[in-house]
């Protein structure tokens, strides 16, 4: 299952394809029904299993009513939700600062919560979240975001910890950049003349195919990703 399912040409969409090719039935989640239609039908062109489900990862009762719809035998669940929310603190307003953490860290806990609530009765499954450069450090101009994504890495950090001895692996991966998808070239028209910037996404998936196949004994908490001229 992976919630947080865009544009094809994104990193939700991508990761579906990719975990479709491990011969997992996939679960595509979102808030567009018609982009993700999109992706379940091009998994299921190419011989994989898919089916759609539209929720809101900040209600509870949708996020439970998702897992309910996956079924009890989830194996892997990616949280991909939640955008870049940009502006100054004094001229932040209290809902926009609470949009942005309810989002991220908040439908982190409910959808990570609901994962554990069926992955510790089979004492096996792996929770993958999403992360960026705010998740390790503050930056001016995105207080919100940089809260929201700090909260939700420790978020991830204490189910890890709580759950990892009873078989649950949780991941966090830093995607530390802007990535090569089609958000990115709806805002820039010019992205495709600074490539080298952007964060490929093929690569990107990769490090949740590597956290995902680990061995119990050598597991890793997180992986951070970006490009070779990305400063950091």
């Amino acid at each position: 299952m992976i919630i947080g399912v865009g544009p094809d040409r994104g990193l939700g969409a991508q990761l579906c394809k990719r975990f479709a090719k491990e011969g997992l039935g996939i679960v595509a989640a979102g808030r567009t029904q018609a982009a993700l239609d999109v992706v379940a039908a091009d998994i299921e062109r190419s011989g994989g299993k898919a089916s759609s489900f539209v929720a809101d990862t900040t209600n509870e009762a949708e996020v439970a009513a998702l897992f309910d719809y996956a079924g009890a035998d989830v194996d892997l669940a990616i949280y991909n939700a939640g955008s870049n929310t940009a502006g100054r603190i004094l001229e932040m307003d209290a809902d926009c600062f609470e949009r942005s953490w309810r989002a991220v860290c908040f439908g982190g806990f409910l959808f990570g919560r609901e994962a554990l609530r069926r992955m510790v009765l089979r004492k096996r499954g792996t929770i993958l979240f999403t992360g960026a450069s705010a998740s390790l450090r503050g930056r001016a101009g995105y207080g919100a975001f940089n809260s929201a994504k700090a909260g939700l890495r420790t978020l991830a950090q204490a189910m890890a910890k709580e759950y990892g001895p009873e078989g649950i692996h949780v991941g966090h991966v830093v995607v530390d950049g802007a990535v090569d998808g089609d958000k990115i070239h709806s805002r820039f028209p010019d992205a495709d003349s600074r490539r080298d910037r952007l964060l490929d996404i093929a690569g990107i998936v990769e490090c949740y195919a590597f956290l995902y196949r680990q061995c119990r004994r050598a597991w890793s908490f997180e992986v951070d990703v970006r490009t070779s001229v990305e400063p950091w």
